[in-house]
């Protein structure tokens, strides 16, 4: 009986599309289920055979929640504004609406051949002026909303006090205190700017030369008129809230790390010739005995009256040059440290020694003060710094603890010692301040006391996370509903959505504004008293849809509000969230901020948006090299005798696995795979590759492997000589019992390759024992139902059930007959662990190597050779010789 897959899924598709089959119901007496998918950004090149691995993963938790009677709610949508489609528009005049519409269309009908059960109804583009009305709207709320610091919450910018002393001295100061206070500002920033392609630049798009990546011209830094959010004064909470969320431990040190939180002190120098003080922020105000130099980054507003008058064209050249390096330049992959002596001398605090100020682009404006004290004997970067310009070393720490030799050295001023020691040469009888003989934790608190007494200084944590820069000099994003007064003021569109206007040319216009500088007729307003004013033509940032996205599925054709609150009530938080681990930190953060703002609004009612998260692996696929580690594309490659070579020059080459890319041409398209195979075998591959966090590459030896299962369990299950009412044979009704908690058990906690494992030993018994009753073979259908949801389909049909098993329970293994009486070998090739099989323990030798022999798996490592022998050790390996 063949496996007309090319008939019995697109006959499925449409059954569940016709009858919407997926679409979720607000039904509040159900427990509910939100899982959720990092929706795509259609590009032009369409799906590729990873995109499907997290999509099929959540697919199959979905349905398996459904026939627990969980409500479940499981979305689809597009990210859809973004720089590919701009660019595509400036080459050939296509609009980025054409081209993004026509991307979409391609990943919808992509998605809907593997047989996801999306609720199509709730489908959201983040173009949609119906959409981003509300991100728009979201954008307000930022503008009018302030950090209250004592409540540790936002709040509306209606409650923001105004001291006294602003009052008096009227509107203009008020208005000026207002601004500082919300968390969306217009401001100058300092950005990356390509002359060449007359745009701004991400750090991670400029090269370690300076130079654009797109276009290879040299970049510069520029000031520009920009929206940015406070998102530090939720640092704090960000970070917090970390400790209640189900996340994978390396993402959240990942977050942790950006945020960057540390204690220690703001300390003020007195500098000589100087009136204003030089305020540093330092970890380690016990070490300030040591600190025998300063330095401040090139960006630092005192910087002028910091450089004294013979030094200050040597100092504009060097800042000159130090703005042309991006921030990992000056820091993380600095070779050689440079600077330049401002001239100028500050005064230590405690002993009163001059020491000279420096200018160097290893401190940077962003974190702290942009300014730090020196300590060259305990600090690497500051040590090297000291050796290179002949800065002296002083020794404040005893480090009793190494050799003798690194000893002296340290002491001597010759040698850096960064670990712990005991304080010497930190006592000061002028000053009175004496840490000679007490540990770290005790220097630090009297150190820090003695600061605030005198009243140079205090303790202070910092965070290294900076405003978040929200716009950009772009076409195609969401405008901002914003609107500059010839008179000054700034006010907010009310009148949303502020669509995009037509244009016919998408460049950038001179001078660092967007292409939207262009529109006349849509960038000028008139108000009613005849006041002019001008649009915001930046536009916002791609982050800004997908950083509520997950809300608007909850009610996406609600006109007249976000959502609505009963709903958001109901399905918020998600529950599961799954995605690539490249969105660790700045989507998920951004997420994070703005959901933590809408909580304290009162608009959302979870502080936290993502309850679960799960970062699924990467795909790779195989590629070559030559013996020079040159890489040749695959269509270059032909194999023989299971090797390698170059088809132009008969070069032996390399097998590798990389990331497919089309220079290599080893990019899969998921639907060669399913004209090939069927959705079935690929969602069935995807999950049998190995653990669902696992980095794996692609082989299509896999694909005919599961390809084969699906065909036997058809031939089989499809037959109805093979379907019997009689009573179940015993071994099979025990195995059964085991693949129903095998299966869901492993749904449950996402280990999807076992679980398919155990189905395709059952078949196999199956197909052993020649038949199974109706009730097995609807059983059967059911557990196979989330991996191969359309071969399930019809078996179900074919057992006269009229109606989609989308919704049946989910059957409850019979516990009286799960006896221990099965081991779960690791099956090894040559010793080295492949995959996981498992077995009945009273199964003979014989019948264990056909088990291991046939299982699909095992073709991939087998690549038809026979194995010299099976060497199996009971309960603890099976290890096949070949």
């Amino acid at each position: 009986m063949e496996y007309k897959f090319w008939d019995i899924e697109p006959k499925w598709q449409a059954h569940w599309e016709e009858n919407k089959t997926f679409k979720t119901e607000n039904d509040f007496s159900k427990p509910k289920y939100y899982i959720l998918d990092m929706f795509p950004y259609p590009s032009g090149s369409g799906l590729h055979v990873g995109h499907p691995e997290g999509y099929t993963a959540t697919d199959i938790i979905s349905r398996y929640k459904r026939m627990n009677g969980f409500n479940v709610l499981h979305p689809m949508g597009w990210d859809a504004f973004g720089l590919p489609a701009e660019q595509y528009a400036i080459q050939t005049g296509t609009h980025p609406a054409v081209t993004t519409n026509k991307n979409c269309d391609n990943f919808r009908r992509q998605i809907k051949t593997l047989g996801l059960s999306y609720d199509w109804d709730r489908e959201i583009n983040t173009t949609d002026p119906k959409y981003f009305k509300w991100t728009q709207w979201i954008f307000t709320k930022l503008y009018n909303t302030w950090f209250d610091y004592e409540q540790g919450k936002g709040r509306p910018i209606s409650e923001l006090p105004i001291p006294d002393e602003i009052q008096a001295e009227g509107d203009s100061a008020i208005n000026e205190y207002i601004s500082k206070k919300r968390l969306a500002y217009y401001d100058n920033a300092q950005v990356w700017w390509c002359e060449n392609c007359k745009t701004v630049c991400a750090n991670e798009e400029v090269l370690s030369d300076g130079a654009h990546e797109k276009c290879g011209h040299q970049v510069i830094r520029k000031n520009l008129k920009q929206w940015l959010l406070r998102i530090p004064h939720y640092a704090q909470r960000l970070l917090e809230g970390l400790d209640e969320l189900d996340w994978p431990e390396g993402v959240k040190d990942m977050q942790k790390n950006w945020i960057g939180k540390s204690t220690g002190a703001e300390v003020d120098f007195e500098v000589e010739g100087v009136s204003q003080k030089l305020r540093v922020y330092t970890t380690r105000p016990d070490t300030l005995f040591g600190a025998t130099y300063m330095v401040v980054s090139p960006e630092h507003p005192m910087l002028d009256a910091l450089v004294a008058d013979e030094k200050k064209e040597e100092v504009k050249k060097y800042t000159q040059a130090a703005s042309l390096k991006s921030d990992l330049d000056r820091t993380e992959l600095a070779k050689d440290k440079t600077g330049v002596f401002t001239g100028r001398y500050a005064i230590n605090p405690v002993n009163g020694n001059k020491i000279q100020i420096w200018v160097a682009d290893y401190v940077l404006m962003g974190y702290g003060t942009g300014a730090i004290m020196a300590v060259p004997a305990h600090d690497t970067r500051d040590f090297e710094f000291a050796e290179k310009f002949q800065i002296p070393i002083v020794c404040i720490l005893d480090p009793k603890n190494a050799d003798e030799e690194t000893r002296e050295k340290v002491l001597a001023g010759q040698a850096c010692w960064t670990e712990d020691g005991a304080y010497i040469n930190s006592a000061s009888d002028q000053t009175g301040i004496d840490l000679n003989g007490l540990n770290k934790k005790q220097g630090i608190a009297k150190i820090t006391a003695w600061l605030e007494e005198k009243g140079i200084g205090k303790a202070t944590t910092n965070f290294k996370l900076r405003d978040w820069l929200f716009s950009r000099q772009r076409y195609w994003g969401e405008p901002f509903p914003v609107i500059h007064w010839e008179d000054g003021e700034v006010t907010l569109d009310d009148n949303l959505p502020v669509t995009l206007p037509d244009l016919e040319k998408f460049e950038p216009g001179e001078g660092g504004e967007s292409p939207l500088g262009n529109a006349t007729d849509w960038l000028t307003v008139v108000d009613e008293n005849g006041r002019k004013g001008r649009r915001e033509t930046n536009t916002m940032p791609q982050w800004a849809g997908s950083c509520w996205y997950f809300l608007r599925y909850i009610d996406p054709k609600n006109d007249e509000q976000i959502f609505d609150p009963k709903l958001e009530n109901y399905w918020m938080p998600v529950d599961l969230y799954i995605g690539g681990a490249e969105h660790a930190v700045l989507h998920l953060l951004y997420s994070r901020f703005w959901h933590k703002v809408l909580f304290d609004l009162g608009v959302v009612s979870t502080d936290e948006p993502f309850k679960k998260l799960f970062n699924q692996g990467m795909i790779l696929a195989f590629a070559y090299e030559t013996q020079t580690g040159a890489k040749v594309a695959s269509d270059l490659v032909e194999e023989k005798d299971g090797k390698y070579f170059h088809t132009q020059t008969g070069e032996e080459l390399r097998q590798i696995v990389a990331k497919m890319s089309k220079s290599l041409k080893n990019v899969i398209n998921p639907d060669d795979v399913v004209e090939k195979y069927g959705a079935d075998a690929l969602r069935l591959y995807e999950m049998f590759m190995g653990p669902l966090d696992d980095t794996k590459p692609w082989a299509e030896n896999g694909v005919k492997g599961v390809f084969g299962f699906l065909s036997r369990a058809h031939r089989f299950f499809a037959n109805p000589e093979n379907i019997v009412e009689s009573e179940e044979d015993s071994e099979v009704l025990k195995l059964l019992q085991q693949t129903i908690l095998k299966v869901g058990d492993d749904i449950e906690n996402l280990k999807f390759n076992t679980g398919i494992s155990a189905l395709m030993v059952f078949n196999n018994l199956c197909i052993k024992k020649g038949k199974v009753t109706k009730s097995t073979a609807e059983t059967f259908a059911k557990i196979l139902s989330p991996y191969a949801p359309h071969l399930a389909e019809e078996l179900w049909n074919q057992y006269g059930n009229p109606k989609s098993l989308a919704y049946e329970p989910w059957p409850v293994a019979d516990k009286s007959l799960l006896v221990e009486d099965t081991h779960e070998y690791p099956v090894s090739f040559n010793g080295k662990m492949r995959f996981k099989l498992e077995l009945p323990l009273d199964l003979p030798k014989d019948e264990v190597e056909k088990a291991v022999l046939t299982n699909e798996l095992a073709q991939k490592w087998l690549d038809g050779k026979t194995p010299k022998k099976v060497i199996y050790v009971p309960k603890k390996i099976i290890n096949v010789v070949l």
